[in-house]
């Protein structure tokens, strides 16, 4: 039975982060994993004054982002809800909340974000860091926001980190690959669409980074491009 183009992709995914989480530990050199993304921690600094902190981070890997958040919220009352679709991402992530001595802050769900149900204005902060270009469609994407949206309190923060214009290149061929990504934005197209839907919020940050990186796959050298856009926004009503 054939594997259709979602699976594919997914099953590729899976086989490259068990590979990263299995041979490199988190906040150690050598990967992506060294240390938690910059944005994320400096938004959190809205939080700094408030007595509970409730947190949601939708495709939080083995938590390079939500371990930090989770030691900054320290005595104060609040949680970061962990949600990743994989299991081994999952396991992993409750020894280093143990490792990190935050297990009581971690909330782990082991969850396609796309069906995880997020409760009525209850998150201060929710983010998704390279997780949004995974769901399935642009209509299940459309879900995940509106939910995400409904989701957050008045002065909560949404963050979106997510790669457009992606395109895959064989060096050793120069032939054009389908990039192994589910949902596949242009840059423009995705502000747009996300300057209408929070249209009412005010935006902390919004920029665009090209980057370009060569990686494996099945054995053939690849050349990856894209963009990073950051969106970051503050619910004002």
């Amino acid at each position: 039975m054939c594997m259709s183009r979602i699976d594919k992709i997914r099953s590729k995914e899976k086989e490259y982060h068990d590979h990263c989480y299995d041979n490199y530990k988190l906040f150690e050199q050598g990967s992506w994993l060294h240390k938690p993304v910059r944005t994320i921690l400096d938004l959190f600094a809205y939080f700094d004054e408030l007595e509970e902190v409730q947190v949601l981070d939708l495709g939080c890997g083995i938590g390079r982002n939500s371990i930090p958040l989770a030691e900054k919220i320290g005595a104060r009352k609040g949680t970061v809800v962990c949600v990743d679709l994989l299991e081994s991402a999952i396991e992993k992530l409750r020894l280093y909340s143990k490792e990190f001595n935050v297990a009581d802050k971690i909330e782990c769900k082991q969850s396609d974000i796309a069906e995880y149900s997020i409760a009525s204005k209850y998150f201060n902060f929710i983010f998704a860091v390279s997780s949004m270009e995974h769901v399935e469609s642009e209509t299940q994407f459309d879900r995940v926001i509106e939910h995400i949206v409904r989701g957050t309190k008045v002065g909560g923060i949404n963050c979106i980190i997510i790669s457009t214009n992606i395109s895959e290149t064989a060096i050793n061929s120069g032939k054009r690959l389908d990039p192994m990504y589910e949902l596949q934005f242009e840059t423009d197209q995705l502000i747009r669409k996300l300057q209408g839907i929070y249209s009412k919020w005010e935006i902390l940050q919004q920029t665009v980074k090209p980057y370009e990186l060569e990686i494996e796959r099945d054995g053939q050298r690849i050349i990856l491009q894209g963009d990073v856009l950051t969106w970051a926004v503050r619910k004002m009503q």
